[in-house]
């Protein structure tokens, strides 16, 4: 088990609002400066255009810097999740986490369990495991179902209990449920918020032991030490008004309070 970042914790500082967005090689040093262990490239397209040599790039900085290396993408269709299988052997990843629906594609669960047993198969043949995401998307119930129907060491659950809360889950019915299915873990506090004149709620991200996570509830549960599960970094940070300067900031420092946080914990 190790404790590491993803993409999401540099969300501000690689979108278009920076003036010079991070590249994944200055997201793995700082990865490292901050004590991560593994570093997600998650939902970022730009790794679908790097060349086979930008790729090994980055896979001999990761392995310089001794971090392990995961990917994040969102489909399940056949064609796409081969193309993260082979991106994950060019790179030396064991674990891509995907989600069922893309902007033209939403399966239902028996749709999705056809298209899982289509892939998965291949992924194990090659050491390399699918997370599914949990999201408001997709209950639970469903995402369970097909990794339930498919049955392999291979196909597991991406545990994100604050997804959920959209599709009015609670976090701990589904932490209680996926527990068991478990392969990766995506560690980000949350919390509401009044807005201005007391009409309705913010639901946005806050430093992690601010918020609503259940983090000691979702440790005992699951239990990512013993089973060797990784806890990746992420956050909800609204667009501060200052500014990139102050967002990245932000950005920065909730980063530093979540991965100290986590390691003292061990």
């Amino acid at each position: 088990m190790a404790y590491g970042l993803s993409t999401y914790a540099y969300f501000w500082r690689v979108s278009s609002r920076a003036p010079r967005p991070l590249t994944v090689e200055q997201m793995l040093h700082n990865t490292r400066e901050l004590g991560g262990d593994v570093f997600q490239i998650c939902d970022y397209p730009l790794i679908e255009t790097f060349d086979d040599a930008r790729l090994a790039d980055i896979r001999r900085t990761a392995e310089d810097l001794d971090i392990a290396l995961e990917l994040g993408t969102r489909g399940i269709r056949q064609d796409h999740l081969a193309t993260y299988l082979d991106l994950a052997d060019k790179l030396g990843v064991t674990l891509v986490r995907s989600m069922f629906n893309t902007a033209d594609h939403r399966p239902d669960a028996a749709e999705a369990t056809e298209l899982l047993r289509a892939s998965v198969p291949e992924y194990a043949a090659r050491g390399v495991t699918l997370g599914l995401e949990t999201y408001e998307q997709v209950a639970t119930d469903d995402l369970l179902t097909a990794v339930r129907a498919v049955d392999s060491p291979h196909l597991g659950v991406v545990l994100d209990p604050g997804n959920c809360v959209a599709r009015l889950e609670r976090p701990k019915d589904v932490v209680a449920a996926t527990a068991p299915y478990v392969v990766n873990i995506h560690v980000k506090d949350f919390a509401f918020t009044r807005r201005d004149g007391w009409v309705g709620f913010t639901y946005a991200g806050c430093p992690l032991g601010e918020g609503l996570l259940d983090y000691a509830h979702l440790v005992e549960t699951v239990r990512p030490e013993q089973r060797g599960i990784n806890q990746i970094v992420e956050h909800w940070l609204p667009w501060q008004d200052d500014g990139f300067d102050t967002t990245a900031g932000i950005e920065d420092q909730w980063t530093r309070h979540c991965i100290s946080t986590l390691q003292r914990s061990k």
